[in-house]
């Protein structure tokens, strides 16, 4: 696959403009990728944060992306797919990320029932100057 790469954006733009002459998914170790063909160029659509080649793992996928962005038509070739490798390439930084998300949701759930038990605390409360005055009379008495 070549690494000239479109971004999202570039090719909304081109499709919306007519200009897109033939769009390929090309299947490959991991998933399918797509090339867009414009003029005399052909480009692989970009990651986008990553700006690497972006990879669809199921067909199924990349064809909802096409049709969101204006091609309806396009080849695959499925030469190189190889459905065997798609479990290969699981990303295994996003189940961190996901542990993570989920450990800070919970925290912020804690965080926000305590917040909520002090508020609703019917304690008797001291005033700001007696709770000073009193921390004052024991800081001279040591």
């Amino acid at each position: 696959m070549t690494t000239d790469t479109i971004d999202h954006t570039t090719l909304i733009k081109l499709a919306e403009a007519g200009v897109v002459r033939s769009a390929h998914a090309v299947g490959q170790a991991g998933g399918w990728g797509i090339l867009v063909k414009y003029g005399m160029t052909e480009r692989a659509l970009a990651a986008q944060r990553s700006q690497q080649v972006r990879i669809f793992r199921k067909l199924e996928t990349l064809v909802e992306y096409l049709k969101g962005v204006g091609i309806a038509r396009f080849d695959v070739d499925a030469v190189n797919y190889d459905p065997r490798s798609i479990t290969a390439t699981r990303r295994p930084d996003r189940a961190a990320a996901m542990k993570d998300a989920h450990a800070a949701a919970a925290y912020t759930k804690w965080l926000k029932a305590e917040v909520q038990e002090a508020l609703d605390d019917t304690s008797p409360t001291i005033p700001h100057d007696e709770a000073m005055r009193q921390v004052r009379a024991a800081i001279k008495l040591t």
